[in-house]
């Protein structure tokens, strides 16, 4: 939460989904262990993509406290970042979504006791924390004093991929679900427990 180095709050949030993977193999859901593994890499290569443009585009620099209001000299790499953003958050019909919600449901139906799932949605609530930090702090924030050059939006050989890696990310949720669970699944839940994640 309290990181300034790009890569290093990416690679610190990929060991937080790593967390919910080992969350979800410790309630014995392997298969949803894997299905976020799969979700998760999709968005987690474009985060770092994104993540290499602007550290590019910024004249090298990984701190995020010289960047601010990137949003303007970077809009495509903005709106793909966010969206990677937004899908590690499990916003609702995203790759993220489809993995996450599904662990989180299936651990508030087994009943595992209110420390568990407390915990559970305490670090939901921190992912969220830290990709809104990281989102302000590049785009929308202060303008950090930073140099910027957006001409790394115009080489093909950067946005292909993010934008490929994007379009995967809105697409592949429900994709590798049915793929990989062929019979739908029901999930009854009290009203409380529904809205947990997105009340904390």
């Amino acid at each position: 939460i309290f990181e300034y180095d790009l890569k290093k709050i990416i690679a610190l949030s990929t060991l937080s989904q790593l967390g919910m993977m080992m969350f979800s193999i410790s309630l014995g859901l392997y298969e949803l262990a894997f299905f976020h593994l799969l979700t998760h890499a999709l968005f987690k290569a474009l985060l770092f993509l994104c993540a290499g443009i602007l550290i590019h585009g910024a004249g090298n620099t990984q701190d995020i406290r010289s960047f601010g209001g990137l949003s303007l000299n970077f809009p495509l790499v903005t709106v793909c970042m966010n969206l990677a953003n937004l899908s590690l958050c499990g916003v609702p019909f995203l790759a993220g979504f489809y993995s996450k919600d599904l662990i989180v449901e299936l651990a508030c139906q087994y009943s595992w006791g209110i420390f568990v799932l407390l915990t559970m949605f305490i670090c939901l609530s921190l992912t969220v924390l830290y990709s809104v930090r990281l989102t302000y702090l590049s785009f929308v924030g202060p303008y950090g004093g930073g140099t910027s050059i957006s001409v790394c939006e115009s080489g093909y050989s950067l946005v292909g991929p993010v934008v490929i890696l994007s379009f995967t990310s809105l697409v592949s949720g429900p994709i590798l679900s049915w793929l990989n669970f062929p019979a739908p699944v029901l999930i009854f839940l009290p009203v409380f427990l529904k809205w947990g994640a997105l009340f904390f």
